[in-house]
């Protein structure tokens, strides 16, 4: 259900970049209740945060974990700090890397895009929440 709601945000229609296209679709998805306001804050990930760091996809997800499993702050348990180590290392692990150029370069094309990049953090994403629910 995630990758079609990726598939769906990420398209030219809705021209929303991998953070915000990430958030969108969990937002629907795992009934997360964000507003259009706090959906806005992961306007500025895009592009590896606009200078060409973290994958908008990853810094994204790493939003929708912290939304799903910090009940008020990070620092009340190591919980979320776990889920984003092990996130953002099976993601490097899959597509060799978590930074935008080097993502861009193995996996974007013209056609689709980094379609392909966000549908990959979203099914490591998907993963981990339904595990991480299912507890």
């Amino acid at each position: 259900m995630l990758i079609k709601k990726i598939e769906e945000y990420y398209s030219k229609e809705h021209n929303l970049n991998c953070a915000e296209t990430i958030l969108y679709a969990a937002n629907d998805v795992y009934k997360l209740g964000l507003d259009k306001n706090a959906l806005k804050m992961a306007a500025g990930f895009g592009g590896g945060m606009g200078i060409d760091s973290v994958c908008g996809a990853l810094t994204g997800g790493i939003m929708v974990l912290g939304v799903l499993f910090v009940k008020d702050r990070a620092h009340e348990s190591d919980k979320v700090k776990t889920l984003e180590k092990e996130f953002l290392n099976r993601y490097r692990d899959k597509m060799g890397d978590i930074n935008c150029p080097q993502l861009k370069e193995k996996h974007h094309n013209d056609e689709v895009r980094c379609l392909n990049v966000i549908k990959e953090a979203g099914i490591i994403l998907d993963d981990i929440v339904k595990r991480e629910l299912s507890c």
